[in-house]
């Protein structure tokens, strides 16, 4: 049986209401057949195990609003903007690309016009679970707004592309933002996106990304939520890998928000593809964080590393939940996933699950967790040296993620998430 809610009987009535006949009928059998598969479960509960310590029900009392709105948006492209960051930047308002962006051997489109054709059948949801995957079936049932990022055969981006998302949050508002990422063969593309939001009220985002990496095509694509209180985030990312491509994930998320999931799932579909996947959440007051990952070896000859690292302040709580999948064909894999924790206070709680599960025999694969308090003597030793207590903290908390932090390429978001890191850690212990 599944608990309606005021949102879900709003989405329901306003996906009936919202029928599209000028939409590809393959496009919308896809909404048809993700609509049904919503329905019938209904937002996820804590009675189901991949969500049984994150309850969202809370999140989801608000009046929402569907659309932003026709609100007007003052913020200039520079506007939460990364300093010192040599990008191509984008800015969507309120889920919309306003103007014209010319990159050379990149194409950056609005998601409802490159739908129009029908090669983009082979990509959009081709490998998303929607069954066992309801907020990604709201997602692809009724998202409206979001871009195509396409790499070209053989090119290689002169410089990363900078994605900010900007949002009216005048009312509570419930959006459903979507990114389509593909690095055709030989193709080499840096993706990073980010989020400001204007206004107080609070905005709920469901958000699904797809990102394809072609045959010797390497992507790298960096998440920064770094956000206000009033944000809650669910993100969906799918990956799909080809023969000797090359696909580095990086998800920070710092004190802000209230609620963040995350869903990276990559399958890595040819041999010989290399797959990285760097975490680094640190909670504040009140968040919940929760990274929950799958990473699925189909074909020989690959290799995949995850390291997430969880810094949890006082009343936070986060989970990690790691899997590993090694199939029959998958032969001379190398599969590492660690994750490991530092709880800086008695009432933060870590809920780590590192899951490996191995059906070939010719494997090399480990997987571990860690969950420690603050080392008071290394703090002490700080402190007899003259460094104050907050700074003290710094260096040892930087010292813990600088596994994470320095696996970022691109300096000015290191500098950028380095410099968040000490502010927020300042302003807890100010």
């Amino acid at each position: 049986m599944i608990t309606t809610t005021s949102l879900y009987d709003q989405l329901t009535s306003l996906y009936k209401e919202k029928r599209n006949d000028t939409e590809s009928a393959w496009l919308s059998n896809l909404r048809e057949d993700a609509f049904k598969a919503f329905t019938r479960n209904g937002f996820p509960t804590t009675k189901q195990e991949d969500w049984r310590f994150t309850n969202i029900a809370p999140f989801l009392k608000e009046d929402f609003l569907l659309h932003p709105g026709e609100a007007s948006l003052h913020s200039s492209k520079k506007a939460g903007s990364i300093p010192q960051f040599d990008a191509h930047e984008i800015v969507l308002k309120n889920g919309m690309l306003n103007e014209d962006v010319t990159i050379p051997g990149i194409s950056i489109s609005p998601l409802r016009t490159a739908l129009k054709d029908e090669r983009f059948k082979s990509y959009l949801s081709k490998h998303i679970p929607l069954n066992a995957q309801p907020m990604a079936a709201l997602n692809t049932a009724m998202f409206e707004h979001g871009i195509v990022i396409e790499a070209d055969k053989n090119i290689i981006a002169d410089k990363p592309i900078h994605v900010t998302y900007i949002y009216n949050a005048a009312e509570p508002v419930f959006v459903q933002p979507r990114l389509l990422i593909i690095a055709n063969k030989s193709s080499k593309l840096q993706v990073v996106e980010s989020l400001l939001i204007m206004g107080e009220s609070p905005i709920f985002i469901n958000s699904v990304t797809e990102c394809y990496v072609a045959e010797n095509a390497q992507a790298d694509h960096y998440v920064l939520q770094v956000t206000p209180p009033n944000v809650r985030w669910v993100n969906f990312n799918q990956t799909i890998q080809s023969a000797d491509s090359l696909y580095n994930n990086y998800t920070y998320t710092l004190p802000g928000g209230l609620l963040f999931r995350n869903n990276i799932h990559l399958d890595l579909n040819g041999t010989n593809t290399e797959s990285h996947l760097y975490g680094l959440y640190l909670t504040g007051p009140g968040q919940l964080t929760d990274n929950h990952t799958c990473v699925n070896h189909l074909n020989p000859n690959c290799f995949s590393n995850e390291l997430y690292k969880g810094v949890l302040m006082r009343d936070s709580r986060a989970v990690f939940n790691g899997k590993i999948f090694v199939q029959q064909d998958a032969q001379k894999t190398n599969a590492f996933q660690q994750n490991n924790n530092m709880l800086l206070s008695n009432n933060a709680i870590i809920d780590s699950k590192p899951q490996l599960e191995i059906f070939a025999d010719d494997v090399k694969c480990s997987h571990g967790s860690t969950v420690g308090n603050f080392n008071d003597e290394a703090l002490f030793y700080l402190k007899a040296r003259g460094i104050g207590d907050v700074a003290a903290r710094n260096l040892l908390v930087n010292a813990f993620a600088f596994d994470v932090t320095n696996k970022i390429q691109v300096p000015a978001v290191q500098e950028y998430v380095e410099k968040i890191i000490t502010q927020k850690m300042a302003e807890a212990y100010d």
